[in-house]
């Protein structure tokens, strides 16, 4: 009876990732927009890879926070992120991936999304945030500020600053650009929020085992 309790429990887990990666896109953006939303959840306790041939934005902004959680297990976390604003950004060749370990009788599976692999067509998000752990690219940004208070990163009003219900120090350091562009981009994030999140091409797929963009 144990062994079936925790093995639904993890089944409802493993659907719930799949959830924010597509379904409640919409949802979650138009409210962030509208500012029905506010931009502050609860993190699922499973870090996600992202992978891209580039992305590139405006209006950039960069400052430390902490995004808070449960693990799978249910017991409480923090973890210290760095996130990155842009007023609006494209990506091409989108990778993203996340693995459910354990799910009985399965064993690990692997969800894996990709979207705007047409170069004409690339995935385009507005009021962009992104949570990240780890990033690995090669960056050019044009017109930066570095040290930054991250109370004062937005120039004027409507411009990408610190997000709103996040635990950010407003007097902590950051930085900003004009324009931001990242190529062989390689990342591990807690969380993605956007205004709106266009995802031309969208496939996703569900693997046996461990399949990740990198």
């Amino acid at each position: 009876m144990e062994s079936v309790a925790r093995g639904g429990t993890r089944w409802k887990r493993f659907a719930l990732v799949m959830v924010p990666s597509v379904a409640a896109t919409a949802a979650i953006g138009i409210g962030l927009a509208q500012g029905a939303l506010a931009a502050s959840f609860s993190i699922s306790g499973q870090e996600f890879k992202v992978k891209a041939d580039s992305l590139a934005g405006t209006n950039f902004v960069q400052y430390g926070s902490v995004a808070s959680g449960k693990t799978l297990d249910g017991k409480d976390f923090a973890a210290p992120v760095a996130v990155s604003g842009f007023k609006s950004a494209t990506i091409t060749n989108m990778c993203q991936s996340v693995v459910t370990p354990e799910v009985p009788f399965i064993g690990n599976v692997s969800l894996e999304l990709r979207a705007g692999t047409d170069p004409k067509k690339p995935v385009e998000a507005s009021n962009l945030y992104l949570d990240v752990s780890e990033l690995k690219a090669d960056a050019e940004f044009g017109n930066i500020d570095i040290g930054v208070a991250a109370g004062s990163l937005a120039k004027k009003d409507g411009d990408p600053g610190i997000q709103p219900g996040t635990k950010a120090n407003p007097y902590g350091f950051g930085q900003r650009a004009d324009t931001a562009k990242l190529t062989g981009v390689e990342q591990k994030a807690w969380a993605t929020t956007a205004g709106t999140f266009k995802l031309s091409g969208l496939s996703l797929k569900l693997h046996k085992g461990v399949k990740e963009c990198f």
